[in-house]
């Protein structure tokens, strides 16, 4: 799968440690920085990730911060982007399930490499459901966010 991959500094050292796991399963990287420690405002990276989401050139997007929150709330102002804080196993995989997400935000004073790996592989491994109920539900986000007319 191709990803789009990005960090503030809080999130560097988290993805930094995974971008090698991911290369070794196969996966094609986009890497939009943060590319060391330096500060740099997640907004900024956030716009990069979901710009390549948008245009297909990444299939799905990762974005790291302290937390995963600002990373998720920067995701979610671009509009057609559907983005998820996931740090437990059953959200990792639902969120894609039921919502559609494409882009998953992590934090790297929260979780650590091992744990933000298996979620990684759950969020990517997952599909979005077939089932009229979440597809009405995402095409009314869509409108919501100005990325689909009525």
């Amino acid at each position: 799968m191709i990803l789009a991959v990005g960090s503030d500094h809080a999130g560097y050292p988290l993805k930094a440690a995974l971008l090698d796991r991911l290369r070794e399963k196969g996966h094609t990287i986009i890497d939009h920085g943060s590319y060391d420690p330096q500060p740099v405002d997640f907004p900024d990276i956030a716009r990069l990730v979901c710009g390549s989401v948008l245009s297909g050139e990444a299939q799905r997007g990762i974005m790291f911060c302290g937390t995963g929150v600002g990373a998720s709330i920067a995701c979610n102002k671009v509009p057609g982007i559907r983005a998820s804080v996931c740090h437990d196993l059953y959200t990792a995989h639902q969120c894609v399930e039921h919502d559609d997400v494409q882009i998953i935000a992590m934090g790297a004073q929260i979780i650590g490499p091992t744990v933000a790996e298996e979620l990684i592989d759950l969020f990517l491994q997952a599909e979005f459901s077939t089932s009229p109920e979440f597809q009405r539900r995402v095409e009314k986000l869509a409108v919501m966010d100005g990325s689909k007319a009525r």
